[in-house]
């Protein structure tokens, strides 16, 4: 299958965008840690109107187990799947303080470790905190990237993972996510792409222009 060059892609990508290594807003690696898990299943942008009081009034993983688990999923109500989320938080927090000395781990192994932390997770953490190439994290927009631009025949996210760290260089990995959602967001949307308005609009194998089938159904 027909699709455009890793590179040509990566290289139109930077021209048109220059996001921010996460459209989360946090200070410290606990802050980006806590904020990925909320935006499971909820937007960027309603995490972003939650965390600022949250992150002022709670610092540290202590700051958390302090906080009755009420009091927690009040906070974080509006972020949808509280119960869970609120549960992780205070578990993985209770993991941090017993094996990390309350700091967030800096390694793929140890983070996926911690409750309520996955491949996904754990890649956005260690590019956005610590600057690690570990992984892609593969969210809606990176897997509806992926396979619409038949870089990835996968059905999971991991295996669009795996697809695309053989399609580019691992000094790129960390950029991957925030240039496809940034497409994602823009153009190459889940309905009603804008076909007629991507650079891509000759190469890509789902292109409406070219009279293409939407190879995220296939």
């Amino acid at each position: 299958m027909k699709h455009p060059s890793p590179s040509i892609l990566l290289r139109s990508l930077k021209k048109l965008y220059h996001p921010p290594k996460s459209f989360l807003r946090w200070q410290t690696p606990l802050d980006l840690l806590i904020a990925t898990i909320l935006s499971a299943r909820c937007t960027d942008a309603q995490v972003n109107r939650v965390t600022p009081s949250l992150f002022a009034r709670l610092r540290t993983a202590d700051d958390y187990l302090r906080l009755s688990r009420a009091e927690l999923e009040r906070l974080i109500h509006s972020c949808g799947t509280f119960h869970s989320k609120a549960k992780y938080i205070h578990t993985l927090c209770a993991k941090l303080k017993k094996d990390h000395d309350g700091a967030v781990p800096r390694t793929m192994e140890a983070l996926t470790a911690l409750p309520g932390v996955g491949r996904k997770t754990a890649c956005i953490v260690l590019y956005g905190a610590f600057g690690k190439n570990e992984g892609i994290a593969v969210d809606t927009h990176v897997f509806r990237m992926a396979r619409r631009l038949g870089l990835s025949k996968g059905k999971t996210p991991e295996r669009v993972e795996q697809d695309l760290m053989k399609l580019f260089p691992r000094r790129e990995w960390g950029r991957i996510n925030a240039l496809f959602i940034s497409h994602g967001r823009t153009v190459c949307t889940g309905q009603r792409r804008k076909c007629g308005q991507c650079v891509f609009k000759r190469e890509c194998p789902s292109s409406l222009v070219t009279g293409k089938k939407d190879l995220v159904g296939s």
